[in-house]
């Protein structure tokens, strides 16, 4: 007691120190990087803001995270989050920007709260080469750049590291109380992913706290019940609630959250059978024709022309995922192969790896000479707590069947924390002399600058040979000069460390401000040169920019100028056989095309491609632009209906929603593969006058087909005249080949 007692004092007077004036220029270098340019994003990720704009407008929306304004379906994910953007939009104004402010700031605070975590076992510039290593951590601000979740999830979960920490110093049961019930926020945040961090905090609290082990156990399971109590409290009150009073919940098969928080958005990321159809069969993810993954839908591009020959479609097909720089990737998403240097491999490498190898020289000097029966010293146990948080989590991405790029910011708090408190640690046993332990500074120095090579070797192209050559050429003098210098203390030796430090963080600053030179992609935010397209793919060139990406996608309506046979949509129109391929006739065959409609630049369709350069990016990943024929003609002819129209998923829906504020129903939800509507349901919704026009461009029919083939015989076609664009800037997208129909029962 007499230990902790000190600490606590400790503490108290280190609160009254003055601000660290090098934490400054971190957390300016960190809110550069989070915010600036998110004025830019229109749109940010469409799904998500359609649902803040439906938050906006009634308390019923906002409780359940409803999709659309009507109440029909919630997104796909718990909503927390997601009341906090509506407080933004609520209180700044509804912009895309107002959205993405609240995962910014989260990714700045994450920065700050390692810092005080780190510095106060580790020391000062322990903390602050954390805090350093934090915000620039490539994958960390490009997440934060957007309205996705990943940043807000890491930062609460560093708050309840905060709280635990805490409950050790103190000895004070409500602070592991506070800790355990901020992860239970954060599984409202989203779902499984916040349990990755389990491990860590019951391995530290059992090590660290000096109480009897009946004590340990009684205070663990409290403290996991209340957090099992608050992860569910949502979940269990939407489940309870009549399903006829309340949205259905997106992306479950059973309308139930439960079901998705274990399912759809837990067991199944590991496994990657994480689509489903409307028959409850599961397929595997690595089908890129599914339904039901989240981001897949968005992110699509129209793959295969009407007149493409079968031995043309057969080599499409066989097509492999290019990482950077040509080399083949089996993994979604460009997410590699599972297996033990899965982290090392290309599209994962450059958003998270940079400094791994430094950090696993950092564990090895950290825990040398430690005992397993102890006793342990402070930095140990918390050392301790950062690799239980790095290992399982690294683990699972090793492992994993689905996960996205982005989902990496899990792995940059415990890569960060002993990046800062590595440096300090090896640097001390480096001026020491302290045997063999003296090495593993010089050797982390130069396996680190070995690996930044290969990271950044596919991209010779777009950044050129001479960061290559000079990481790698300091990285091997600096080791070596070091290694030479061993027995030498002097002031060159100094600045010879601090350099070492520079070029191991150089590139990982560039990579880190990569979304802001290049432009990043709100749906599936990656940092690189590529960041733009989302997908870690070959790096993008200014020639075709234009003539890539979503500047290849068009909103619903729009006249596509040739016709498709729905080659890479979702199922019930796929002919990929689960593979990517390029739309046929283009130019870009290099570019990366989703199933379902869109390639991989964030920028979106622009009426006027003049003016893309000064307009705002509508980066949504989605069909973010509204074709104002149709909607003028949908508006004009509306007599009453509660929706203005419906369509098979979000993709179609949600620019309209953004744009009018007005309820449009994505029959199927996210994907169109949930089972919502039957066909009985829909002719009572048109009978009471609820609905009657049908945007159908063939995608999404999973779960759906019966009431897609209903509407078809049982309505008026709209001549395309009427609401067609015929925008001569138009290009070949998922919604050109779509058919307007109305329907009106009596």
């Amino acid at each position: 007691m007499k230990h902790m007692n000190s600490e606590v004092k400790e503490e108290r007077t280190s609160n009254k120190n003055r601000i660290d004036l090098f934490l400054v220029p971190i957390v300016l270098i960190a809110a550069f990087l989070n915010l600036f340019k998110i004025w830019t994003d229109e749109y940010a990720n469409a799904y998500y803001t359609a649902a803040v704009k439906s938050m906006l407008q009634s308390f019923h929306n906002f409780f359940y995270a409803s999709f659309d304004p009507g109440g029909y379906v919630t997104i796909d994910k718990p909503p927390v989050v997601f009341w906090i953007q509506t407080i933004s939009a609520k209180i700044f104004g509804f912009h895309g920007w107002s959205v993405i402010l609240p995962q910014a700031l989260a990714g700045i605070g994450s920065v700050l709260l390692l810092y005080v975590l780190v510095k106060r076992t580790f020391g000062v510039w322990a903390g602050r080469l954390a805090a350093l290593a934090m915000a620039l951590t490539p994958i960390v601000p490009a997440v934060s750049r957007t309205n996705n979740i990943d940043s807000m999830l890491v930062f609460t979960l560093l708050v309840a590291t905060w709280m635990l920490f805490r409950a050790v110093r103190t000895a004070k049961f409500g602070w592991v109380l506070a800790a355990f019930a901020m992860i239970g926020v954060a599984f409202n945040i989203k779902m499984l992913q916040a349990y990755m961090v389990l491990p860590a905090f019951y391995v530290f609290y059992v090590v660290a706290t000096k109480i009897t082990w009946k004590k340990k156990i009684a205070f663990l399971t409290t403290a996991t019940a209340l957090m099992l109590a608050v992860s569910v409290s949502w979940a269990v009150v939407v489940d309870s609630t009549s399903a006829d009073k309340r949205p259905y919940m997106g992306s479950s098969q059973t309308n139930s959250v439960l079901e998705l928080a274990f399912g759809y958005n837990g067991i199944n990321r590991l496994t990657g059978n994480t689509s489903v159809t409307g028959s409850g069969h599961k397929q595997p993810a690595q089908t890129e024709q599914q339904t039901a993954s989240s981001e897949t839908k968005q992110t699509s591009n129209s793959s295969a022309d009407s007149s493409q020959s079968s031995n043309q479609r057969k080599s499409s097909s066989s097509q492999k995922m290019q990482a950077p720089g040509g080399g083949n990737q089996n993994g979604m998403f460009n997410t590699g192969n599972p297996g033990p240097f899965r982290l090392f491999q290309k599209g994962l490498s450059d958003q998270i790896s940079w400094l791994l190898p430094f950090v696993i020289f950092s564990i090895v000097g950290l825990f040398a000479g430690v005992k397993f029966k102890g006793p342990y010293t402070t930095k140990q146990k918390e050392s301790l707590f950062w690799l239980a948080w790095l290992l399982p989590v690294a683990v699972f991405f090793s492992i994993a069947g689905f996960f996205h790029q982005y989902y990496l910011i899990m792995l940059a708090p415990p890569i960060a924390a002993f990046a800062g408190a590595g440096a300090v640690a090896l640097w001390s046993m480096y001026k020491q002399h302290n045997g063999w332990k003296s090495w593993l500074l010089p050797g982390g120095i130069l396996t680190t600058a070995a690996l930044q090579v290969y990271i950044m070797s596919p991209y010779v192209s777009s950044i050129g040979v001479a960061p290559i050559a000079g990481v790698g050429a300091l990285g091997v003098i600096l080791a070596l000069v070091l290694a030479v210098r061993k027995q030498r203390k002097n002031s060159l030796t100094n600045y010879l460390g601090a350099a070492a430090m520079v070029v191991l963080l150089a590139m990982p600053a560039y990579w880190a401000m990569t979304p802001i030179i290049y432009g990043g992609n709100s749906m599936l935010p990656s940092a690189g040169p590529d960041s733009s397209s989302g997908m870690g793919g070959p790096p993008s060139t200014a020639a075709n920019s234009k003539q890539s990406g979503f500047n290849g996608m068009q909103p619903p309506g729009s006249s596509s100028g040739n016709s498709s046979s729905n080659g890479g949509q979702m199922p019930g129109g796929s002919s990929n056989n689960g593979q990517m391929q390029p739309p046929s006739g283009s130019s870009n065959s290099g570019q990366m095309q989703m199933p379902g409609g869109s390639s991989n630049n964030s920028q979106m369709p622009n009426s006027s491609s003049s003016k893309s350069s000064s307009s705002k990016r509508k980066s949504g990943g989605m069909n973010a632009e509204v074709n104002q024929k149709l909607l003028n003609y949908l508006t004009k002819n509306n007599t009453g209906e509660k929706y203005l129209f419906a369509t098979t998923d979000s993709t179609s829906a949600a620019p309209y929603i953004i744009k009018t504020g007005k309820p449009v129903m994505a029959m199927g939800g996210f994907s169109g593969s949930d089972p919502i509507l039957t066909v009985s349901k829909l002719k009572a919704m048109i009978k009471k006058g609820e609905v009657k026009y049908f945007y159908l461009s063939g995608m999404g029919k999973g779960g759906q087909s019966d009431v897609i083939t209903w509407i078809k015989d049982n309505s008026k076609e709209i001549p395309s005249s009427k609401w067609q664009s015929t925008s001569s800037s138009a290009q070949q997208g998922p919604s050109g080949n779509g058919t307007l129909y109305e329907i009106t029962l009596k």
